[in-house]
């Protein structure tokens, strides 16, 4: 079944190069280290409401955006993002920028402080005009593990923090993660560059990505850091998350909180209210994460109470169990142009009708881009029409293997998974 057509822009938005939807221009604003002090989502919230039509956007590469912003504003946004210290120099500085960090370093004694590490990549990635000719999708991790590792994300390059000292290299293959070695943590940010300027050197296009390299390719980069890189004597372990939200009590007096807003879309009171939240607990500063979460650091578990609860009053999700953390769901109609479909709505439905205990996952996306999530799910719902095509384990831009109308909606996830099968 053929679904019908989209405009791939093969191009993420940023401050410096906003992309126009269908509710204005969507500004990308890229915190280095995938954190922002409260002064500056204070602010960030403040310049939503000004500047556009004040709904902001975590996006799953740990970033947030701006969305409804006019034109003829847009200066005055970008200058109030630059006084933040938020914007870069030049355009693809910004595009080469894109890294993630493991959102609990520093703050879980199990995951390593890795931000010395990430700065110094971001810094060279800024700085190195060679760079900017990095694919403009081209990514990069750099996780210090513990109980919200970033095994499971995506990205060309990732730096691993083994222990205190030392950092496993490993790229991105169509089989998975492809381990170079270990270098010293003085190195590793020096090592992921190299393989970065490698990659520009022995790519053939501008959009491929290191797992579309053919093998000698390949090669040819491992050849080089052959010299730089050390046998990987200790393995790089997983461990599936036991919860994404919620309080973190790490032991020893280590804390923190985690929350989420559906689908990743926020109005800007409700960040001001759980700033002034923050603020009063004394928080310092908040870290974006790629499952559209924001984790801070608290003193106690009183003070991570008082914020969870501040949190759910205003909206935010608060509770590991919620099945909105299972679900993704794009911006849908009206903000995107690419469908008719209110996804969130179609989302919303799903979640009601949830079954206890399930396990899976869900992506409802308004066109067979998938842009909210690449990885496959349980059912995929993509928009066509005023239709959605069904997939099964599978991602949005997999073939279709039937059609719902959002009313039949009910009757189908009853038959097909067990999800409660209730009418208004």
């Amino acid at each position: 079944m053929k679904l019908g057509a989209f405009e791939i822009k093969g191009w993420c938005p940023g401050a410096l190069r906003p992309m126009p939807s269908g509710d204005g221009l969507v500004v990308r604003v890229r915190p280095m280290l995938g954190r922002l002090s409260l002064s500056q989502l204070i602010a960030l919230a403040e310049a939503a409401e000004r500047f556009g039509n004040g709904q902001i956007d975590l996006t799953r590469r740990a970033n947030l955006q701006i969305r409804g912003v006019d034109e003829a504003k847009l200066a005055s946004l970008q200058g109030a993002i630059r006084s933040l210290g938020l914007l870069d120099a030049d355009a693809r500085a910004e595009s080469a920028r894109n890294i993630m960090v493991s959102p609990l370093s520093g703050i879980e004694p199990a995951a390593h402080d890795v931000g010395s590490v990430a700065a110094d990549l971001g810094q060279s990635l800024a700085d190195d005009p060679a760079l900017w000719g990095l694919p403009v999708k081209f990514g990069f991790i750099v996780d210090g593990g513990g109980s919200l590792d970033l095994m499971m994300e995506r990205a060309d390059i990732r730096v691993v923090a083994i222990n205190d000292r030392d950092f496993a290299i490993g790229l991105d293959r169509k089989a998975g993660i492809e381990w170079l070695g270990s270098v010293a943590r003085e190195a590793a940010a020096e090592t992921a560059i190299t393989i970065a300027a490698s990659f520009v050197h022995v790519n053939a296009t501008a959009t491929g990505r290191m797992r579309d390299l053919c093998d000698e390719g390949i090669a040819k980069i491992c050849s080089r850091m052959k010299s730089r890189i050390s046998p990987l004597l200790l393995a790089v372990a997983h461990k599936e998350p036991a919860k994404l939200a919620g309080l973190f009590d790490f032991g020893a007096g280590h804390f923190a909180v985690g929350i989420a807003i559906p689908f990743g879309r926020v109005e800007s009171d409700q960040i001001l209210a759980l700033a002034e939240e923050m603020v009063d607990a004394s928080v310092a500063e908040v870290r974006l994460s790629p499952w559209r979460m924001l984790y801070a650091r608290v003193d106690d578990m009183s003070a991570g109470h008082r914020i969870l609860d501040a949190a759910a009053a205003r909206g935010w999700i608060v509770t590991p169990d919620d099945p909105l953390l299972q679900i993704e769901a794009c911006p849908g109609a009206p903000s995107c142009t690419s469908t008719s479909l209110d996804t969130r709505a179609a989302a919303r439905q799903i979640a009601a009708q949830w079954p206890a205990g399930f396990k899976g996952t869900a992506h409802v996306s308004g066109c067979a881009k998938g842009c909210a999530r690449s990885q496959p799910s349980n059912l995929v719902l993509v928009g066509n029409g005023d239709h959605y095509g069904i997939v099964r384990n599978g991602t949005a831009r997999d073939k279709v293997s039937g059609e719902v109308s959002l009313g039949d909606l009910p009757a189908h996830l009853h038959q097909i998974y067990g999800f409660r099968h209730t009418y208004d």
